[in-house]
């Protein structure tokens, strides 16, 4: 079986760190940002002293009170600098913002944040043009393995997948979706462990960091919307009836979602459709950005799934839209996200969008037989299209690449990842 478990402090290559060091070449400010304990404080601590630059973390108080009290003063003491946690010092962004214009030299601040800064209301003043910003999402199964960037996503736009190959089955799936990447959670060895310690950080997230950023005061029920969120992942989002479970109205559900997307926990993924379109489903789906977060909230451990394999299913699903997100941030093309359901109840999981106007379709599978009917949302898609589609793949636990007709793919899980 192979070992998921990751030793405390060992030090893993991280993809996004040509991205930041790159960026440090020709950008004032640099922030990566990503979830708490995703590995940015390890990351930017080895640039600093790599680089020989000073390392703050706001987690420190003194540091804090010092940036709280007198951001001026704070960032005039440090001309260059790596500043760990800086949405919990918010007013510090404008005093970088004046610093850097001052003396515009490219390099100046490496900053971390466990929210999305500059999409939320954090930001008191834009840095537009003087901030490069990089996400970090926990390990993803290339990282782990110590493999290089995943070319999956421009085989995928380019249709570039044999028609006929022989890959093997994907190692350990379940213990891979069940694990997630938290580098904190994979360094405890007893999977029972494991699942207490992303219970507690999902806590902590709702009755510690949510107050950072929030005048939300409702911390119990920030806590079970967490809950709620996580039996609904994968499913079309219904405000409402997550509201219902809280006893608060849809408006406040979607503002605390919105919060809980700026920490990246989740991430709304919109619905794909064309005005030309009628008999498109234009809710959104909601979806956890690490499936071992998920399985803990969910209570679902590798032997609830030998009973049960229909619950893979969503936490499949999840781990799949979390490897393409982290080979997203990696990738120098932009590509959207959105999945595709119309009223005949033909879906397709994820559906890939890149210019010019290219479209990948995404459909996952639990089991290691894929029929004809696994296509049908793939087809549908691939005529709304036209000439736009790319490719469709079925994700599934089998063994070998097919092609199954004219830019129809069925493949491992484990392409995501494997060259």
């Amino acid at each position: 079986m192979l070992n998921r478990t990751v030793s405390p402090g060992t030090l893993f290559a991280r993809h996004a760190e040509t991205q930041v060091r790159a960026a440090l070449e020709d950008t004032r400010i640099v922030a990566i940002v990503g979830p708490r304990q995703s590995g940015k404080t390890t990351l930017a601590r080895r640039i600093a002293v790599d680089d020989g630059r000073p390392f703050i973390t706001l987690d420190d108080e003194q540091f804090r009170r010092f940036a709280e009290d007198d951001p001026t003063g704070f960032v005039r003491s440090q001309p260059v600098a790596v500043i760990d946690e800086i949405q919990r010092a918010p007013a510090l962004i404008l005093a970088l913002k004046k610093a850097v214009d001052e003396a515009p030299h490219p390099g100046r601040y490496l900053i971390t944040g466990s929210v999305d800064l500059f999409r939320g209301a954090l930001s008191p003043d834009s840095l537009a043009g003087r901030v490069d910003t990089i996400e970090l999402l926990p390990f993803s199964q290339a990282e782990v393995a110590g493999a290089g960037v995943p070319e999956f996503l421009d085989r995928a736009f380019a249709d570039d997948f044999p028609n006929l190959a022989l890959t093997g089955p994907t190692d350990d799936l379940i213990e891979r979706v069940i694990s997630g990447g938290f580098p904190e959670a994979l360094s405890r060895t007893v999977p029972s462990r494991r699942r207490r310690w992303l219970r507690a950080y999902a806590r902590a997230l709702a009755e510690r960091d949510v107050p950072e950023i929030s005048t939300v005061g409702r911390h119990v029920e920030m806590s079970r919307l967490i809950d709620h969120a996580a039996v609904a992942s994968g499913q079309l989002l219904n405000l409402s009836a997550l509201g219902s479970h809280l006893a608060i109205d849809g408006k406040t559900v979607d503002r605390w979602l919105t919060l809980l997307e700026h920490m990246f926990l989740v991430r709304r993924i919109r619905a794909w459709h064309r005005n030309r379109l009628k008999r498109l489903v234009r809710t959104p789906k909601l979806h956890f950005l690490d499936s071992g977060l998920l399985a803990a909230l969910q209570g679902t451990g590798p032997a609830d799934i030998a009973r049960d394999r229909g619950k893979l299913g969503p936490l499949l699903e999840c781990f799949v839209h979390a490897e393409i997100a982290k080979a997203i941030v990696l990738s120098d093309e932009t590509t959207a996200v959105t999945h595709y359901r119309d009223k005949d109840r033909l879906e397709v999981d994820l559906v890939l969008e890149r210019s010019p106007n290219q479209v990948v379709g995404i459909e996952v599978k639990a089991g290691g037989t894929v029929r004809p009917g696994d296509f049908r949302g793939l087809m549908r898609l691939a005529r709304a299209t036209g000439d736009r589609f790319a490719c469709g793949i079925v994700l599934h636990d089998g063994d070998r690449i097919q092609r199954t007709g004219p830019g129809l793919f069925a493949m491992p899980v484990k392409m995501l990842w494997a060259s």
